[in-house]
């Protein structure tokens, strides 16, 4: 009877946690028209690197009159912790070893950023991934270190959606 008890209050526990514990932080594909002829669609995620510092994930696809602009990946440091290099190349990898890299994107946007923000060309990265698998993504830093954040399968499945869309699909 005493074990009884205590799996029915073991069982209670766990439902209580599971209905009142926040659910992963799951973000959403927003479409923004930002002027007319232009449409930009964005997915948005708050991320710790290894060294517990916050990033805020920013993967958007912009499109004039329907033709892609391009995908871009902008990723902003909290001020005064994070400086990056935004000439550097960003380097991506999964856990098998499969590595890209995504070539800075600088133009005179980006030249306007602050220093901990840069932007990348990610577009051949995610053409190339095939799963919803976490990635290591090594962030080149201004003091000569990198930054390591890894953007769970969640996130991953998000970008390739995003990849996959177009404005007139939403």
């Amino acid at each position: 009877m005493a074990k009884l008890k205590g799996w029915i209050i073991v069982g209670s526990l766990a439902l209580i946690l599971w209905s009142i514990w926040p659910m992963a932080a799951m973000a959403s594909i927003h479409t923004y028209h930002e002027q007319p002829g232009q449409t930009t669609l964005r997915s948005k995620q708050s991320l710790r690197d290894r060294a517990d510092r916050a990033w805020q994930v920013i993967l958007f696809k912009r499109y004039q009159q329907q033709e892609i602009e391009g995908l871009y990946l902008r990723l902003i440091g909290f001020p005064g912790l994070a400086e990056l290099v935004p000439s550097s190349e960003l380097v991506i990898a999964t856990g098998s070893g499969t590595r890209w890299t995504a070539a800075p994107a600088l133009d005179a946007q980006t030249s306007a950023l602050p220093a901990n923000a840069a932007q990348y060309d990610l577009q051949s990265a995610i053409a190339a991934l095939q799963g919803d698998i976490p990635l290591q993504v090594y962030i080149p830093l201004a003091n000569g270190r990198t930054a390591e954040l890894v953007v769970p399968p969640f996130a991953v499945q998000e970008w390739r959606t995003l990849a996959a869309q177009t404005p007139a699909e939403n």
